[in-house]
């Protein structure tokens, strides 16, 4: 709809029976104009799995056209995230003058690092400017933000550093390509708010420190260019007020247009990243940024391989991956290389090394490995065969759950893991070592 712009068929009404103008709406209309239910479903799904790819805890604020609007994707992610929502129902919030000191609690609990959720923010323009949320790693935008001002202020969301809390970058996810239009403006950096020059002697002792703050231009934050808030937000978070008594006025037909059909997916997907002098976006394709960032992580493939050997390990190798957007199915798609082990997709995208498919590491494994199926009994050289056609099948990363593996057929038939283990590993600890040896193995 974004890319095409969306029109209404012949006749077509809204929920409430209105017939829809002919027009050719595009983004800047839509959730001012027409609301179409299908786009912030398919905004709310695509934002699910990235963190459900990366993160689900990272905390994220979607900036949403009005607050009606931040109420529909509020509701839209809930029903994504239910899972969550059971044992976290502040999973996903909405913050706007609506709330009054609900809002104001779920907003003081987002901004405390020590609390996972809320995780998700929904608003429109309350949260653009003046709150301080040190650990926010996602600023997504499901709104067109025009100026350039405006823009800078509702990033500046993320821009906050806490390294303690695991927070270095954030990203930028945008539905609307306001992003990668207002950091093409020439005078997107400026003036820096405040210089400090310290000068310091050879013992890399402080000396004295000069602090300048430079005139600010002779321009008004609130830009002529930036939509009016909305009727009854305020721009400052802190003063969320009780929204006033509901009076009885008479009754008025919706402002927008309200299309509950229809279907909407993602047609594109762009990464941007910066520079190497930080200064410039630029697009980079997604197999480059993902060999770019693990050679920033990890030396060299030796190191790769020590870590994805062990599944506990291999795990927080996972979610370091995860959280720089780095996806195996996505790379898998991107490179046609559908077969190969993860882990030599990313040897290779990094380093240029061979790449092999599962069934040869699979093979490799059995035939320098032969005293590992030789020492146990016909039954467990079984089930280690069948580990290595389900490595083939689906890759190593199911290890991860071992106890869920061992329960799913064609395992069950055994009987529980416990008492696979005991009748044909020796019990469960050398059941987990056997399986750790087998791991190993396919990475030497």
């Amino acid at each position: 709809m974004d890319a095409t712009g969306w029109r209404p068929t012949k006749d077509e009404r809204d929920r409430y029976g209105r017939p829809i103008p002919d027009d050719e709406y595009k983004t800047k209309d839509f959730e001012k104009v027409i609301a179409l239910r299908a786009r912030t479903k398919a905004i709310a799904k695509h934002l699910s799995n990235f963190l459900k790819g990366s993160d689900r805890f990272a905390k994220t604020l979607v900036f949403c056209v009005d607050q009606e609007h931040a109420a529909e994707m509020r509701h839209e992610l809930g029903n994504l995230n239910k899972d969550l929502r059971k044992t976290y129902p502040d999973y996903v919030c909405r913050v706007t003058s609506d709330e009054g000191d609900i809002g104001k609690q779920h907003l003081s609990n987002f901004q405390d690092v020590d609390l996972p959720t809320p995780t998700i923010l929904t608003t429109s323009q309350m949260l653009t400017t003046g709150i301080d949320a040190e650990t926010v790693k996602n600023v997504v935008l499901a709104r067109v933000i025009g100026s350039l001002a405006e823009f800078k202020q509702t990033i500046g969301r993320g821009t906050r550093l806490n390294v303690d809390y695991g927070k270095e970058f954030f990203n930028i996810i945008d539905y609307t390509g306001t992003a990668t239009r207002h950091f093409a403006d020439k005078d997107f950096d400026g003036e820096p708010e405040t210089i400090v020059e310290t000068v310091i002697d050879e013992d890399g002792e402080t000396i004295s420190v000069t602090v300048e703050k430079p005139e600010p231009e002779d321009t008004d934050l609130e830009d002529k260019d930036s939509p009016e808030p909305e009727p009854g937000e305020t721009p400052d978070p802190l003063q969320i007020n009780e929204p006033p008594p509901i009076s009885d006025p008479p009754p008025q037909p919706p402002r927008k247009y309200y299309v509950d059909g229809g279907e909407v997916e993602i047609i594109g997907h762009l990464v941007y990243d910066l520079d190497t002098d930080g200064k410039k976006l630029q697009v980079v394709k997604y197999t480059d940024y993902s060999g770019r960032m693990m050679r920033s992580m990890y030396p060299s493939p030796e190191e790769f391989r020590t870590a994805w050997s062990s599944t506990d390990t291999r795990v927080e190798a996972l979610r370091e991956l995860a959280k720089r957007g780095i996806d195996f199915d996505e790379l898998a798609a991107a490179s046609g290389e559908a077969d190969a082990d993860p882990f030599d997709l990313i040897c290779h995208l990094a380093w240029n090394t061979p790449l092999l498919t599962r069934r040869e590491r699979a093979a490799r494994a059995k035939r320098k490995n032969p005293d590992l199926f030789a020492t146990h009994s016909d039954t467990a050289k079984e089930i280690l065969a069948l580990l290595l056609d389900k490595y083939i099948e689906r890759g190593v990363i199911q290890f991860n759950d071992l106890s869920g593996l061992i329960k799913s057929p064609p395992f069950d038939r055994f009987g529980l893991p416990g008492e696979i283990a005991n009748r044909h590993f020796g019990g469960i600890e050398s059941m987990r070592q056997t399986i750790g040896q087998l791991q190993a193995a396919l990475y030497q």
